[in-house]
């Protein structure tokens, strides 16, 4: 399916690589709203959504709590920190022997893996 590129839609996607940070859809509209009060909650988590699909942000899926939107698509690694809930990136290299290696006894096709590290950030461990 070819989507169309409607201004909202570059708008979010200039947003997320202007932020050069982990952001949540909220975070992204609050942003957005400023600029343009116009543009509704519900189309910035579809645009969203559409650009992670089609590769141009990459949506980090978070238990428990709620998406974040990187503007780095190539796969690296995240943490979490507990106490402030912050997404920051891990430099680390990529491990192509985990895929392979697993096994599985319910017949799924593995596709592809997230990791995600929890820590606490330098900013949280000061407030200690």
């Amino acid at each position: 399916m070819i989507r169309r590129n409607t201004i909202q839609k570059n708008l979010i996607l200039n947003t997320v690589h202007d932020l050069k940070k982990h952001a949540t859809a909220d975070d992204i509209y609050n942003i957005i709203t400023q600029k343009q009060p116009s543009v509704s909650k519900a189309t910035v988590y579809r645009n969203l959504n559409i650009l992670a699909e089609e590769g141009k942000i990459r949506k980090i899926e978070v238990a428990g709590g709620p998406d974040f939107f990187d503007y780095i698509c190539e796969k690296h690694f995240h943490v979490r920190c507990i106490k402030c809930g912050q997404i920051f990136d891990v430099e680390l290299e990529p491990f192509p022997e985990l895929k392979p290696s697993t096994r599985n006894s319910s017949s799924m096709q593995f596709l592809d893996y997230d990791i995600l590290f929890k820590g606490i950030c330098s900013d949280c461990q000061e407030t200690n």
